[in-house]
């Protein structure tokens, strides 16, 4: 091999969802163990993977995403190894031990399908935001690989009675014991965001992270329903 290539060559695979470099998601695909994944993020495979995009179960599961708070999803199944991308965007696996995270769906790349997983209004929201934000739920034991425009920074809340403020064309994952709260100011509107006039911020307290993206592209963020 080109010693210039010979060093983006892919390593032995060692758990069942990775990194290959800071783009890209590897996954060790076995037959009984199905992944779900975004349509269209397919880069390339080894073995014998086959796709289904958009199956029943997972029509049913996100019928609230036909107002745009997702992205298509595929079920893969087989045998061999998978790579996965989206546009460039940083990719970061998860391993859930039994533990839950919301996600803005836009930023959900791939989980394992025998996930709990569901779409949900966000609690304490309804209020600020006429009918309220929507999110995708995952919990389990399993893998999830979530995307980033941009290195993020997880923020841990901290249990305290301080709260940290987001905004939300950064927002990508959150723990979904926080409590969330909106926030509107006019002084504030010049620093946050990119928009002019009113600013619109998340608040979060109690104990989890959030993890926010250095990005505020308005294709990321959050859909508020009306």
């Amino acid at each position: 091999m080109n010693q210039q290539l010979a060093g983006h060559a892919p390593a032995p695979v060692v758990a069942r969802m990775e990194n290959h470099g800071t783009h890209m998601a590897k996954i060790a695909m076995q037959t009984g163990h199905d992944l779900l994944a975004r349509v269209g993020s397919m880069v390339a495979y080894e073995g014998f993977v086959q796709y289904e995009p958009n199956p029943p179960a997972v029509r049913q599961i996100a019928k609230d995403w036909v107002t745009g708070e997702g992205a298509a999803l595929m079920r893969c199944h087989g045998d061999g190894i998978l790579y996965l991308a989206d546009y460039g965007a940083d990719v970061i696996v998860i391993n859930l031990n039994g533990e839950a995270l919301s996600v803005n769906a836009t930023n959900l790349l791939a989980f394992d399908a025998h996930l709990k997983w569901g779409v949900e209004r966000v609690k304490g929201m309804a209020k600020f935001a006429g009918q309220g934000l929507w999110n995708t739920r995952i919990e389990g034991q399993g893998w999830v690989a979530i995307t980033s425009r941009g290195a993020p920074i997880v923020v841990d809340c901290g249990g305290g009675e301080d709260e940290t403020y987001v905004d939300p064309d950064s927002l990508i994952a959150w723990s979904p014991n926080l409590k969330v709260k909106g926030k509107r100011s006019f002084k504030a509107s010049s620093l946050i965001g990119r928009g002019s006039g009113e600013a619109f911020q998340m608040a979060f307290s109690g104990t989890g992270i959030v993890v926010v993206q250095p990005s505020e592209d308005s294709t990321d963020r959050l859909r508020i329903r009306g």
